[in-house]
């Protein structure tokens, strides 16, 4: 069977970043589950592995545009600290999730001087290039119930 709209994947992956540090695994977990073709994973790795099969194995490059996107300077911004409230203590690399213009949005400290915070409202991986190694392990028809969820069911997707 091969990978199509609406079809569950399982997949091990490794992915690296521009400077081949490796971002993340599957390696010691449970392969990654998805249902292909509704947004579950970035679009550059949807696309290429569409047509793919259980047993297929590809490296493949994605473009910043097709994963995480470019990075926008706007989302940039320097903020005084008492937006985050007095109690609070603030370290850089903190990450906090907040309502945007186009819903939940996760931004990240990047810098503290004074009472001034630089929060990022970009993906950390925005503006990259990503490599991932992938080895399809499954490939099979998501039920309707998968479907009306949004996400795989069972071992390495969502326990409801």
């Amino acid at each position: 069977m091969q990978i199509a709209k609406h079809k569950a994947v399982s997949i091990n992956y490794t992915l690296t970043n521009d400077a081949g540090t490796v971002v993340d695994t599957s390696e010691g977990r449970e392969p990654l589950a998805f249902i292909q073709g509704i947004g579950n994973i970035i679009p550059g790795l949807e696309k290429a592995l569409d047509g793919k099969a259980a047993g297929d194995q590809l490296n493949v490059i994605i473009a910043p545009e097709d994963g995480y996107g470019l990075r926008n300077d706007s989302l940039v911004q320097t903020v005084k600290r008492e937006v985050f409230g007095e109690d609070m203590e603030l370290e850089v690399g903190m990450c906090f999730r907040t309502s945007g213009g186009n819903g939940p949005e996760v931004i990240s400290i990047t810098q503290i001087e004074g009472d001034q915070v630089t929060v990022d409202g970009n993906h950390p991986l925005a503006g990259e290039a990503l490599t991932f190694d992938v080895e399809v392990v499954e490939v099979r028809d998501a039920s309707e119930e998968e479907i009306g969820h949004g996400h795989v069911h069972g071992p390495g997707g969502h326990e409801h």
